[in-house]
């Protein structure tokens, strides 16, 4: 369908052709998402009486773990397809190079380190590495030989021990740096984090390792450091075959991660996708009561000290609850974000303790016997190997739903996705609206029909609603709300006088439009939308939110009654597309280069679990859709719908414009 644009509509389109750029971010929202994290600190409250109200407990938080973590279902535990590709032997310790399939395509490359004679199945490490990047000549060995030196010591002491290579430093190289650096921020949309991958991959080492004769599985620890520290965490928390754990420099809190900035040194394998706003003390606490050592040292930039000791906290009030006082430790040496041979000897020391039943001094350094190269899996990577497109199908996206045929059908499946979308993907949003407190603001040039109020969108974040044209107008005249995707003092000076004669045009701009403060922060403001999903949300909710509240504010200021159309362009389009899903008061929308998918933004939680712009197009109807430019594709589904509204007659209810007006892109 296409429409010819009339007066009114050339202007909006205009208004936004030279307004619509991606929306930026302000110092407010910084200090908003410190709030959050201040309110979020130590939770989720776990309280227990008993220790099989602690199982309970447990598995409840471990399912909502499994969920951020894109685990939930797990994926399938299918043919490991291990292979063992080589072996060598030196000082007493035979390594074997090996690679087994997690999920068919996912290659997770490794060294199996054993002493030369094992006579019984022995205490056996799984050692998850950190950030070692060890490349020659454009070649990745695998961050597994940038640790060599944990597995030769524990198999020169008694011990088995796996190292498996991560998807970012591994032999296939995949990506871990997908949101602030790629560009990436529809893995948010689709619930996807590498720590997933991650805790995966780690969780079917242990499926490996339990086909391994040499292996007592009864007395399996699990160490790393940094990054490997983190991912012991998330096997701790998952899995309970493990029965020990040494996670070093791999864990603080959410103060430090978001009020102290230490979010800016991560990437992201090192978090969930924290939609239930948890702080890390309780991702730490599910490992109780196994015996686990957390360890750190006291200048660590990353994992500053106090955090350390805030979750270290938080965990000794669940082990004393449980009785389990002593298989709580905690290392601290002194020095940087480093592997020190001082907490090297620590963790030996506590896994010896437990695994062993053996409490004496550590003798014996830690050091590489073998090369990169010797220690290398794959000659040539395999073809297949998904790797470096795992993101892609790790977490699934909702499966394809083709329109329903008749009325009945839609407005079940309407009325299904508006609950997922009110329960899960926005259920961040605040539980009871707090007053609007409207109060008149003079910062528009003089003019007896143009005023500018603050309203509040939720407590700590005040808004600013312009509104032109109201004194010179019918009572019954419509009002065109405007979501400003760029700063609103510059958008206003370019706009204010096309308001058209005889209509309200109001002008809102959702939280994080301050260009200059984004310039002048620049790696703040690359990594303030990962503060965000830390805090539980994402900036783009918080906007959909905003326009809502600006409806209201907009509806109380000008006396209510009138129709209140959306409109927008770009990012800012598909906000006001959501935003209208719940303000029955929005009677039209004029939309303007909306993204074809969330791919492209903007960014919620979980939403391509539930759907994609496509289909949120359909479910704003029966109000009237006034689309111009973008992907044609984008409105095919609903037109189909439109049509059923409209008893299979051509609907005016979705009118779409390619043409070309004009109008500056």
């Amino acid at each position: 369908m296409n429409m010819r644009l009339t007066w009114p509509l050339f202007a909006f389109f205009f208004a936004l052709a030279i307004g619509g750029q991606a929306l930026a971010a302000d110092p407010a929202l910084l200090e908003f998402a410190k709030s959050r994290a201040a309110a979020q600190a130590g939770s989720p409250a776990i309280d227990f009486n008993s220790p099989d109200e602690w199982i309970a407990r447990r598995n409840a938080l471990r399912g909502d773990l499994q969920q951020m973590l894109g685990l939930a279902p797990m994926p399938e535990r299918g043919d490991l397809r291990a292979n063992v590709t080589g072996s060598l032997e030196r000082n007493g310790v035979v390594v074997e190079k090996l690679h087994f399939q997690s999920s068919p395509g996912l290659y997770v490359t490794a060294n199996f380190y054993r002493p030369a004679k094992v006579d019984k199945p022995l205490p056996t490490i799984l050692y998850l590495c950190g950030h070692a990047r060890v490349v020659e000549n454009g070649v990745s060995y695998g961050n597994k030989v940038g640790y060599q030196h944990h597995g030769a010591w524990f198999a020169q002491n008694g011990y088995c021990c796996l190292m498996i290579d991560t998807i970012q430093l591994g032999e296939i190289e995949g990506v871990h740096h997908g949101t602030y650096k790629e560009g990436m921020w529809w893995w948010i949309s689709r619930g996807y984090t590498p720590a997933g991958v991650e805790a995966w991959n780690a969780i079917r080492a242990l499926d490996y390792l339990e086909t391994r004769e040499e292996v007592d599985r009864k007395r399996i620890g699990v160490t790393g450091r940094s990054g490997g520290g983190a991912y012991s965490w998330w096997v701790a928390a998952l899995d309970d075959r493990p029965v020990c754990f040494v996670p070093v420099a791999g864990i603080t809190d959410l103060a430090n991660h978001v009020t102290d900035g230490c979010i800016e040194g991560h990437c992201d394998c090192m978090y969930m996708v924290n939609r239930q706003g948890w702080d890390f003390g309780a991702v730490a606490s599910l490992v109780a009561p196994r015996p686990c050592l957390v360890a750190n040292s006291d200048r660590d930039s990353i994992f500053p000290l106090d955090g350390v000791i805030r979750v270290h906290a938080q965990m000794r009030a669940v082990f004393r609850k449980l009785g389990a006082d002593e298989k709580l430790g905690l290392a601290i040496c002194e020095g940087g974000h480093k592997d020190n041979q001082e907490l090297q000897l620590a963790a030996f020391r506590w896994l010896n303790r437990w695994l062993r039943n053996v409490d004496e001094p550590i003798t014996m350094v830690a050091e590489k016997l073998f090369t990169p190269a010797e220690l290398k899996v794959f000659d040539t990577l395999p073809a297949d190997a998904k790797n470096k497109t795992i993101h892609e199908t790790f977490v699934p996206a909702a499966a394809a739903v083709d329109p329903p045929a008749d009325l009945a059908r839609w407005n079940a499946l309407r009325q299904e996705w508006l609950e997922k979308l009110r329960g899960d993907v926005f259920s961040a949003w605040p539980k009871q609206e707090c007053p609007l407190d409207i109060k008149a603001v003079d910062d528009t040039p003089a003019a007896a029909d143009r005023r500018t109020v603050e309203f509040t969108s939720e407590t700590g974040l005040r808004m600013q609603l312009t509104i032109a044209g109201a004194g010179s107008v019918q009572a019954d005249a419509p009002i065109v709300l405007h979501v400003i995707g760029e700063d609103r003092k510059t958008y206003l000076d370019r706009t204010l006088e096309q308001t058209p004669a005889g209509e309200i045009w109001a002008f809102v701009a959702p939280r994080g439009c301050d260009r200059e403060w984004a310039k002048e922060n620049e790696k703040v403001q690359r990594h303030l939308p990962r503060r965000f999903v830390l805090v539980g949300t994402t900036i783009d909710e918080g906007r959909v939110w905003d326009i809502r509240r600006a409806v209201a504010a907009l509806r109380e200021t000008t006396g209510g009654g009138r129709s209140i159309r959306l409109a927008a362009r770009g990012s800012a389009a598909g906000l006001a597309l959501y935003a209208s899903l719940f303000s029955p008061e929005v009677t039209e929308l004029l939309l303007q280069d909306l993204p074809a998918s969330h791919r492209d933004g903007p960014t919620f939680i979980g939403v391509l679990k539930v759907l994609d712009i496509p289909q949120a197009l359909a479910l704003a109807l029966p109000r009237r859709h006034h689309i111009h430019g973008g992907d044609p594709q984008t409105t095919r589904w609903a037109e189909k719908i439109a049509r059923l509204y409209a008893g299979d007659a051509k609907s005016k209810l979705l009118e779409v414009s390619a043409e070309a007006t004009g109008i500056s892109k």
